[in-house]
């Protein structure tokens, strides 16, 4: 041990177990996928996602899978696998409409979103929704378009920052998703940030027009977690008195802020795992509806799948952000390797179904307390924005029920404590203990770490 505990600063966290908060759907907190090439999921990492078991995965439809490389020719072999593949996850898809067919776009121009034929691309959007979201019940929302504030920048083919001719693309395009499948979520614009444009204008016209508005969606990336939920503050700004039922918010893309640097080690550093966990916890506590983290998979650009429909400036910036000096933001690593976010997101599964109150005396120190399973857990994140440190967390339940159970802590930390083969987290510490309605307990807590606390049922 290169530490001595009783020196370390301590934290005071409680939970109160029969301080009932509602539902814990910790599964409207999701994954992304896509964007960078057309090859699916492979079979570890689609059974990786399945134990997340999410409800929804945001992925993009973009030119590369040529849906439809000529007038009157559909071509399904690239997509269909793609899509299959993010079915056998068991979560239902929000698929982004990127798509920009030669035929119907014949220069390569991210300024130009009208196509060539308006009925044509209707009927070409058409066939896409009745195949995805009738046919094959995968797609259960349509967002239409990605980051059409900065176009080329944000890894699509569309720039389309004025609201009044992204209403105009808007409503072209769902018109033949709603005619295709009635049942099907629109909604749109995956701006940059909730306060870009054509994110205001698009819930102005909607809101004047009687257009059909199901979900806004915007991203962001950025250490501070207080940065996110202001973004949930803002859009709920936006959207009060919307007539009828409010849009719901997603936050389609969403992750840390771009690094300078890029160097595997990096990429399994605990601080991401940590950062991740507390931006949750403040999206969660500012009432947002969807998120999707951005991303499962890590993959590698290769610029001819871009050539039909990118620029050469777009296609050279593709090749610095995920060649040259990736990201690295995925749950898995270009070679399948699990990274410490993975198990975050493990962590969620167990917390339970039901939210209880609990709280922390230090800032730095966040909690997220639920019960169900047969337990009552917390989630304890120790995530400082300009730097962390290690702490001894006293950990205090209230209102138990009496008698024996079982402690089991897990952590995320730099030890690694997973099995990257089986893809689970291996306890620190499990111990049968007795515990009246109150029952005390410390947590060792390194800077850049989480840890979920589990008190079981005995059997």
């Amino acid at each position: 041990m290169s530490y001595d505990p009783t020196s370390l600063p301590r934290a005071e966290v409680w939970v109160d177990a029969e301080e009932r908060l509602g539902p814990l759907e910790l599964w409207r907190h999701g994954l992304g996928q896509g964007g960078i090439n057309p090859l699916p999921l492979p079979a570890r990492v689609v059974e990786g996602v399945r134990r997340l078991r999410p409800r929804l995965v945001r992925v993009f439809l973009q030119e590369y899978f040529a849906v439809y490389p000529e007038h009157g020719r559909f071509d399904w072999g690239k997509l269909d696998p793609y899509m299959d593949a993010l079915a056998q996850t068991g979560g239902k898809v929000v698929a982004a409409v990127t798509i920009k067919p030669r035929a119907l776009f014949p220069a390569v121009d991210q300024a130009i979103w009208r196509p060539a034929e308006v009925g044509e691309w209707q009927q070409v959007v058409r066939e896409l929704v009745t195949r995805y979201s009738a046919a094959k019940p995968i797609v259960t929302h349509w967002e239409i378009g990605n980051e059409t504030d900065i176009g080329e920048n944000g890894g699509c083919p569309y720039l389309i920052p004025d609201p009044d001719d992204y209403f105009e693309y808007y409503r072209m395009t769902t018109q033949p998703i709603l005619e295709a499948c009635p049942s099907a979520k629109v909604g749109g614009p995956a701006a940059c940030w909730a306060e870009n444009e054509p994110l205001p204008g698009l819930v102005r016209r909607c809101r004047e027009s009687g257009v059909r508005l199901d979900f806004v969606s915007w991203h962001l990336y950025h250490d501070d977690p207080a940065r996110h939920a202001d973004g949930v503050a803002k859009a709920k700004a936006m959207l009060a008195g919307f007539p009828g039922r409010r849009p719901e918010m997603m936050v389609t893309e969403w992750s840390k802020s771009f690094d300078q640097v890029s160097v595997e080690e990096l990429a399994s550093h605990p601080r991401r795992a940590a950062g991740l966990a507390a931006t949750i916890v403040a999206l969660l506590d500012a009432g947002l509806d969807w998120s999707f983290y951005y991303h499962i998979w890590d993959q590698v650009f290769r610029p001819d799948d871009f050539a039909p429909f990118f620029s050469e400036p777009g296609r050279a910036m593709m090749m610095e952000h995920w060649n040259e000096r990736p990201h690295r933001f995925g749950l898995f690593g270009v070679k399948e390797e699990v990274r410490p976010q993975y198990f975050v997101y493990q962590m969620l599964t167990r917390i339970g179904e039901e939210r209880v109150a609990a709280g922390s005396a230090e800032g730095e120190v966040r909690v997220l307390a639920g019960t169900g399973q047969r337990a009552t857990s917390a989630l304890i994140v120790n995530f400082g924005l300009s730097a962390s440190q290690d702490r001894v967390v006293g950990l205090r339940f209230r209102h138990l029920r009496k008698g024996h159970q079982r402690l089991v802590v897990y952590r995320v930390d730099a030890t690694r404590r997973w099995s990257p083969d089986t893809m689970e987290l291996v306890p620190i510490e499990q111990r049968e203990v007795f515990v009246e309605r109150e029952y005390r307990c410390q947590v060792y807590s390194p800077a850049d770490s989480v840890a979920l606390v589990r008190l079981e049922d005995a059997v």
